[in-house]
């Protein structure tokens, strides 16, 4: 599987490669880097690497208690972690985590907007259950939003700062069983587009990333861990890059082409999807 999994990063392009360590200690070391989503899967290995690196990193996801182990895990190897708990879909616990940050560190200097929810249901079966609908809505681009909402004011008043999104190739590929998810994640990449413009006058830097399959704990009721993905470690190194890189987009090399060909062919596109969703229930 290792060996599958680096032969999928590689297809992935270039852009894809592993963090030269040195570059990342230069690119965060001294700086304080909000982590969401970092009490497991890519957001957990991001907080190690930066931390690794040199950056005071606050943890923040709903676990406390994992978070914490987290925090101890990175203390133990000579980092330095603060754990925030928080759920993103409560606009009242992300006033806190601004609040309490900003006062015990003064400010933020980067943020991997990394929590998400992953949801695959055909519309049949989401009828009944619009409450996860909410949900994803809220914690992949209400909560996302609030959140910078409340911290790029410091950022573009010191005059630097870099907002790092992990994204999903759903957004240039939307598939069929994916709306909810793809929705909510293209909503926030939207509304990303139109501020990167405002806050790179101050300073203020903006990277999408745009993964396939990361084989993490969110992902693991979906995907059969033999099909070909990044690990977590992999993904972590990725965003290290980026955040020496600051690409405004990373996207798999074949993705682009691939989304234009689908836009331009979007009849044929969501025919092909129809007809694998016929053969799959018709076995």
């Amino acid at each position: 599987m290792a060996l599958q999994n680096e032969m999928y990063r590689r297809l992935l392009g270039p852009g894809w490669a592993r963090v030269d360590p040195a570059r990342l200690e230069s690119a965060v070391g001294g700086r304080v880097v909000l982590v969401t989503g970092a009490s497991s899967g890519i957001g957990e290995r991001t907080a190690e690497l930066v931390a690794a690196a040199g950056a005071t990193v606050l943890l923040a996801a709903r676990r406390g208690d994992r978070l914490a182990e987290v925090a101890e895990r990175i203390a133990a190897r000579g980092g330095t972690a603060v754990p925030y708990p928080v759920d993103l879909a409560d606009p009242e616990s992300v006033d806190r985590l601004v609040a309490g940050v900003l006062a015990e560190h003064g400010r933020v200097d980067v943020v991997v907007n990394n929590a998400g929810k992953s949801i695959r249901r055909s519309l049949a079966d989401t009828v009944d259950r619009f409450h996860d609908v909410t949900r994803t809505n809220a914690v992949n681009y209400l909560g996302p939003v609030r959140l910078l909402s409340g911290l790029l004011p410091g950022m573009r008043a010191q005059g630097n700062g870099h907002v790092v999104n992990v994204g999903t190739l759903n957004v240039d590929l939307p598939l069929a069983e994916w709306a909810v998810y793809s929705a909510s994640k293209s909503a926030f990449e939207a509304w990303l587009r139109c501020v990167a413009p405002e806050i790179r006058v101050d300073g203020v830097a903006t990277t999408s990333i745009h993964f396939g399959l990361v084989h993490t704990p969110m992902s693991a009721p979906t995907y059969h861990p033999r099909v070909p993905g990044l690990t977590a470690e992999a993904a972590a190194e990725v965003i290290g890059r980026a955040l020496v890189r600051r690409p405004r987009l990373l996207v798999p090399w074949w993705a682009r082409p691939a989304a234009a060909l689908a836009n331009v062919a979007q009849g044929p596109y969501e025919a092909a999807q129809a007809r694998v969703l016929r053969m799959l229930r018709s076995r």
